[in-house]
């Protein structure tokens, strides 16, 4: 089998089995999988939850009041421990790892991005298995990626991965929730996210940790548009790590998409959180989506929130759905000027102007 760069996220329901402290039975099996992959030429990447867990369990499960400050305190002692059980069991198979701790600042600042893909690469490089968890301890809403099932994909596209697994306590995306339809059957290959699929999903189907069905949808959309392989599975399913690198019918699997995003393009999807949107006409529409074109300002109808010059915004159709994503080239408060004028009246309508386009056309993702 060809070598691969597979990245493992393991969400808290199958860290804990479902209780309150970590199965450290079960995570050694996962982690015999992976040194398995390991030991015969891959890479392997963990995306690993269950920090908070891990601190609650270490400090006795302590009456806490759910405050950000107590939540933060957890996850400070919790990676402590969470990573030296970690260390521990790939000792067993006599492997290194390498802790990276990231926030959402950490994806969306462009030099940080950077320089998080080169420590990756490098501890994959050197043999040494990565172990990736969201910075719990200093994260605050504004910063956080906010579910590790978006933080794997975001790493996947970091280590320039061929597979991302998803394990989850579900065996899969089905027809319907499983647990209360019995007719509800496994899909097992999607060749594209469609709205339709996002409603089977929901909110959450697990109901265990910050991520659901829905945010591995998500996560399962960014990685396919950068080329990535991504499978959901029951991580309670024997040799399920090995099974779905060679490629087997388990869980769902999703394929990656056959012209995949560059490497901006996968930043833009990836990193940026959108700080506000950018509402346009039909016309627009059109030119971006089915012409290739930058978006103009004259097509333009509504600007809403506060953006700065070389932020990410979300581009929104006249019927309210979200069309592209891009790196916009003027403020909000310039755009809400320069809307509805043609290009070549920008500097009259600013007194400068930073080219021709709201948006260009390298700059944009479209969804």
């Amino acid at each position: 089998m060809k070598s691969k760069t597979i990245v493992v996220k393991l969400g808290t329901s199958i860290l804990t089995g479902g209780t309150r402290k970590l199965d450290q039975a079960h995570m050694v099996e996962l982690v015999r999988q992976c040194a398995a992959l390991h030991r015969h030429g891959h890479q392997v990447v963990v995306v690993t939850s269950g920090a908070i867990a891990a601190g609650r369990e270490k400090l006795g499960y302590p009456d806490l009041p759910p405050t950000m400050p107590n939540k933060q305190m957890l996850a400070a002692v919790g990676q402590c421990h969470l990573m030296q059980v970690w260390q521990n069991l790939f000792s067993i198979y006599g492997l290194q790892i390498g802790q990276l701790l990231l926030t959402r600042a950490d994806l969306e600042d462009r030099e940080r991005y950077l320089n998080a893909r080169d420590t990756l690469q490098t501890l994959l490089h050197n043999r040494i298995i990565p172990v990736i968890n969201e910075n719990d301890a200093v994260a605050i809403a504004e910063i956080k990626v906010g579910d590790n099932d978006n933080l794997s994909a975001r790493a996947a596209i970091l280590a320039d991965a061929d597979l991302l697994i998803l394990l989850t306590d579900q065996k899969g995306l089905f027809t319907a929730d499983p647990r209360t339809n019995p007719e509800a059957t496994l899909i097992e290959e999607v060749t594209e996210i469609t709205d339709q699929l996002r409603s089977l999903a929901g909110d959450s189907i697990s109901g265990l940790g910050t991520g659901g069905m829905s945010t591995k949808l998500q996560a399962a959309d960014i990685a396919c548009r950068s080329g990535i392989e991504v499978v959901i599975a029951s991580g309670k399913t024997p040799e399920v790590v090995g099974r779905l690198a060679n490629n087997e019918k388990v869980g769902t699997r999703f394929k990656a998409q056959s012209n995949p995003l560059e490497g901006r393009k996968s930043w833009i999807l990836a990193g940026p959180q959108s700080h506000g949107e950018i509402h346009i006409d039909a016309g627009a529409v059109k030119a971006v989506y089915e012409k290739g074109s930058s978006l103009l300002p004259k097509g333009i109808t509504q600007i809403s929130g506060e953006f700065g010059r070389g932020e990410a915004v979300r581009i929104i159709t006249p019927e309210g759905k979200e069309l592209a994503r891009g790196i916009t080239r003027y403020t909000a408060d310039e755009l809400e000027r320069v809307r509805g004028h043609h290009s070549d009246e920008i500097e009259a309508c600013l007194g400068y102007g930073y080219g021709p386009v709201a948006i260009h056309r390298d700059d944009m993702v479209l969804l």
